[in-house]
């Protein structure tokens, strides 16, 4: 959910009394933007103030024990301040911790109590975890990449990697696990957790550990693993109710089948039974959208209504048109990295490239709606 500021027009405004009201309420109100990760259900959120932006639409490809948690996650980035798109990379971490496994399933007892084991409450697990979190991802000056490697590591792989080019590379996580490891190998307690690194004698923490969180998770991060800039309000319109819609969305990726003339009642929806247009029309239902009945929604319906926006200025969020089997005859939601959501007749409910080359690229015929 956001708030949208209404700016009053010039020629409705009664005297200076109402400009002064006019600017005030401008500056208390505020923009608040909320993304919500995927596979949630259709309960109301808290509203969330952003901080630092967010890494857009994504999902956790997770176990049902990790999936259990995603309340929780929620409830926590919400109460520490954390942008609400970065949960379901806090899934697919809580993944490769612990499979939601255990009384701390986000292993972080060494950042609550400097050592192992001292949690026993996976609430507090969580809470802790998604308190570390943050702080790691703002040391790491929102880099992804560097936030997870060094949730690992410590945040002295941070202060490692500004000192050697300043950004995450896995050779850098390779030559931080051979220092630390000559330096404490004496103590006995650090053994190699993956193979391919005895021959590096990189045995200090896991040197794969990026690679092997980012498995779990499918979803756009934009360039060099920084947050993409909150979309402000305004008379122009904004494509955040848009990235909110994409985010319900998530739940169903990789989960339905095509469907023609599906989600059109009750029945359907329940059980992920949609086409293109009826899914965009569900996805943007679910953050307070309403793009006409879901009787009788078709692309046809959808393109008459929003914002025109030249395809050269589409952002994130922004509902898009595709040439198919007739003008218009496929729409999907824009991700950013040349990435889009929308039921395709080949796949159900999934991410799709429309990058340079591709088939959607072809077809995409620059009809651009921002709601």
């Amino acid at each position: 959910m956001h708030i949208v500021l209404q700016l009053i027009p010039k020629k409705y405004l009664i005297g200076g009394i109402l400009a002064l009201v006019g600017v005030i309420g401008l500056v208390l109100m505020g923009a608040v933007i909320t993304l919500v990760g995927g596979l949630e259900s259709n309960s109301g959120q808290e509203d969330v103030t952003i901080v630092g932006g967010g890494i857009g639409a994504g999902s956790a490809n997770v176990s049902a024990q990790v999936q259990q948690y995603q309340p929780l996650l929620e409830k926590y980035a919400s109460k520490h301040g954390l942008d609400p798109s970065y949960v379901p990379i806090m899934m697919a971490l809580m993944m490769q911790e612990s499979a939601g496994r255990g009384n701390d399933p986000m292993q972080s007892s060494e950042s609550y109590c400097g050592t192992v084991g001292c949690i026993t409450s996976p609430e507090l697990s969580i809470n802790q975890g998604v308190s570390h979190f943050k702080s790691v991802l703002q040391k790491a000056n929102y880099d992804i990449k560097l936030t997870l490697q060094s949730y690992n590591y410590g945040p002295g792989f941070i202060n490692f990697v500004q000192k050697n080019g300043g950004s995450y590379t896995k050779e850098l996580a390779i030559q931080f696990s051979q220092q630390q490891y000559q330096k404490l190998k004496h103590t006995g307690i650090y053994r190699c957790v993956r193979q391919e690194m005895v021959p590096y004698g990189a045995c200090y923490g896991d040197a794969a550990y990026v690679d092997a969180v980012l498995k779990y998770y499918t979803g756009t991060i934009s360039v060099d693993g920084k947050p993409t800039a909150p979309v402000s309000g305004g008379n122009g319109g904004n494509s955040s109710k848009g990235m909110a819609a994409a985010q319900k969305g998530m739940r169903f990726v990789n989960k339905t089948v095509y469907v023609f003339g599906g989600g059109r009642n009750q029945a359907d929806i329940a059980a992920g039974r949609f086409d293109c247009s009826s899914f965009v029309r569900w996805a943007f239902e679910q953050v307070g959208v309403n793009l006409g009945p879901m009787t009788s929604v078709t692309t046809d319906t959808i393109k008459v209504q929003g914002q025109a926006i030249n395809p050269k200025d589409m952002q994130p969020g922004d509902v898009i048109f595709f040439d198919t089997y007739k003008i218009d005859g496929h729409v999907g939601i824009y991700l950013g990295n040349n990435q889009f959501i929308g039921d395709q007749s080949s796949t159900g409910v999934a991410i799709a490239s429309m990058a340079p080359g591709t088939y959607w690229s072809k077809v995409f015929n620059g009809r651009v709606k921002r709601f």
